[in-house]
């Protein structure tokens, strides 16, 4: 956990962009405080604001737990700068399709500021079992792989037909487009040592995969979508952790695009305070 802000960064770092993350979870963290959270957060100078994606936080029962993408509702229309997104939202336990809309429905309400961060999800997570979901790791990978296609097909504005071991779809076009063009950019989570995470980060548009946290980690990451992809251009690696000013210099001279802040669960009070102080660079 890293809420401390410092005066020695980062105005030579114009790549890096700064982000918070939350859960939208808590007794406190209410979907109306949240839209306020990212009215401040704007204000504050954070480049980005992101919302974890649980119907149980963390598998905690009991703690009071928000749909992120009716709170990235209210986010966007409360705000006007700020990126808005998951980190991340398990695609193996939501439908595709209405993924989709739902997203195209928030980058529409955000002028195009949104980013869709997808995951396997948490191993942990109590919602697969009781809803018998796929809990088998490589079911789940295939599930994910699958989705990110018809999401991706589906934000196309063309009749897509996709024909899967998990999904089939026949014909199905949404409209209308996303605003983002090619489409909304697309972050990839999952545990960047795993083969299978390392070959989905480098087909998609973001990683913010965990594991990533020296520049050699970065370097592997750039280098990895290069040999995929032929360039690495353009694509975004998000990192965190303790903000030390050397470090999070090093890390964006490697290539890391966004530092992230994830600020857990807490008094509204504390948050806003955090959230008050600012990214690094102020």
């Amino acid at each position: 956990m890293a809420w401390a802000s410092s005066s020695e960064l980062i105005v030579w770092l114009p790549l890096m962009r700064f982000g918070v993350s939350l859960g939208a979870a808590g007794t406190e963290r209410h979907p109306r405080a949240l839209a306020e959270l990212a009215v401040l957060a704007e204000a504050s100078g954070w480049d980005g604001l992101f919302l974890e994606d649980y119907v149980v936080y963390q598998g905690r029962d009991g703690t009071p737990t928000y749909d992120p993408w009716v709170v990235l509702g209210a986010m966007a229309m409360a705000t006007s700068r700020i990126r808005l997104g998951t980190t991340v939202t398990p695609l193996t336990r939501r439908r595709p399709w209405k993924l989709a809309s739902e997203a195209v429905t928030v980058d529409h309400l955000s002028g195009g500021r949104l980013i869709l961060g997808v995951g396997a999800g948490d191993t942990s997570d109590p919602v697969f079992a009781a809803t018998r979901e796929a809990t088998d790791p490589h079911t789940r990978a295939e599930v994910l792989d699958e989705g990110l296609e018809v999401v991706a097909g589906l934000w196309s504005g063309e009749p897509l037909s996709y024909h899967g071991r998990h999904y089939t779809v026949e014909g199905l076009r949404l409209s209308p487009r996303p605003v983002q063009r090619p489409r909304i950019p697309i972050w990839i989570g999952g545990d960047w040592q795993i083969a299978g995470v390392r070959r989905r980060v480098a087909r998609w548009d973001g990683s913010c995969a965990y594991n990533v946290t020296t520049p050699e980690d970065v370097h592997d990451v750039l280098a990895t979508v290069e040999r995929v992809r032929g360039a690495s251009a353009g694509f975004d690696v998000k990192v965190g952790g303790e903000p030390d000013p050397a470090r999070v210099r090093a890390l964006a001279a490697a290539g890391a695009t966004w530092w992230n802040d994830w600020m857990p669960p807490a008094a509204l009070a504390a948050t806003r305070r955090a959230i008050a102080a600012g990214p690094l660079r102020t």
